[in-house]
């Protein structure tokens, strides 16, 4: 039986931190304690102009690739989570491809998810693993949600960042993914949205990211339980098995009410939200990175990755890292 395993991850954050000061310096009607008390938030790292979506992809792959002892060539697919792609088309992934150098016409695509892309390309790409049609797929989640913002709005623009995150995920006899649940339900695409597109050389719609803040909230809390509690049951394993949680880092009160709602013990918690902010499909393997790199995720342990996102979509994986 082949098995699709983690084999290395790795991150990047363009520019310097930008805190919650920082905003109100820059005309934001907002304060720290504000932004603070409600959602954790201290930091996040928006994007220059001269980098896009494929370039934070590139980085975090390239740090993954270290950590594996690895080359671009020996990987056979490249996904890419993104909901803001460097252009309409070709793909963000297909951009990542060309720009690691990787020539052996591999399959490279996006996946549009929001923030549960990520958990929804790495379920993705253990189905062409297992499949053997593929040996190891680059995984990214990258995003320029600064770029999507209304910088008036301070419901909105406090929460978010910019940031990617990889994982190198390989064939391997070792147990690695455990279990994984993907879902969506499309009659809650208003309460999360950007509305707006492109025709005829214009701007069509709303530009802007729009969120009904109480309303994903409980939406969120709700079904990252269910989730998590289905791959444990799919894994025939209780919570009290598990070494790690690590939601999508959405905002603290999120992370928080989801531990508590599924018994989950606060210090088996990974939260970097205070770091970055949401930075949609990036979190999760941002999250993974630094807890990897840090020493609390070691080889063998048990943790359930899970987002939830615009459209809605909701999904999570069990894995035996």
């Amino acid at each position: 039986m082949i098995n699709a395993r983690i084999v290395a991850t790795g991150s990047y954050l363009p520019g310097e931190p930008v805190s919650n000061d920082d905003l109100v310096a820059r005309g934001v009607d907002t304060s720290d304690a504000w932004i603070t008390e409600r959602t954790g938030i201290r930091f996040r790292h928006l994007t220059p102009a001269s980098q896009s979506a494929s370039d934070l992809a590139l980085n975090a792959s390239l740090a993954a690739l270290e950590a594996g002892g690895l080359r671009p060539a020996d990987v056979d697919l490249v996904i890419v989570a993104t909901s803001t792609p460097d252009y309409i088309f070709p793909s963000t992934a297909a951009l990542l491809q060309a720009k690691l150098g990787i020539a052996n016409g591999s399959a490279a695509f996006d996946v549009q998810a929001v923030c549960s892309g990520f958990i929804y390309g790495l379920t993705i790409a253990e189905k062409f693993i297992r499949s053997g049609s593929h040996k190891r797929a680059l995984v990214v989640g990258a995003e320029v949600f600064s770029r999507i913002l209304d910088w008036t709005d301070r419901g909105t623009c406090v929460l978010f960042g910019d940031g990617a995150g990889a994982v190198v995920l390989e064939a391997s006899d070792t147990p690695g993914i455990l279990a994984s649940a993907l879902h969506a339900d499309g009659s809650y695409h208003g309460i999360l949205s950007v509305a707006g597109g492109i025709a005829s050389g214009q701007v069509t719609g709303d530009p802007f990211l729009r969120m009904d803040g109480q309303a994903v909230f409980k939406f969120a809390v709700k079904v990252l339980g269910e989730v998590a509690n289905e791959v444990l049951d799919a894994a025939k394993l209780q919570i009290a098995d598990l070494d790690w949680l690590i939601p999508h880092q959405a905002n603290a009160r999120i992370l928080q009410a989801t531990a508590k709602r599924l018994g989950v013990s606060p210090d088996k918690v990974i939260m970097t939200v205070d770091r970055h902010g949401n930075t949609s499909a990036a979190s999760i393997p941002l999250a993974l990175d630094l807890a990897v790199r840090d020493g609390r995720v070691q080889r063998g342990q048990r943790v359930i990755l899970e987002g939830v996102g615009g459209g809605f979509t909701w999904g999570a994986v069990l894995l035996q890292f």
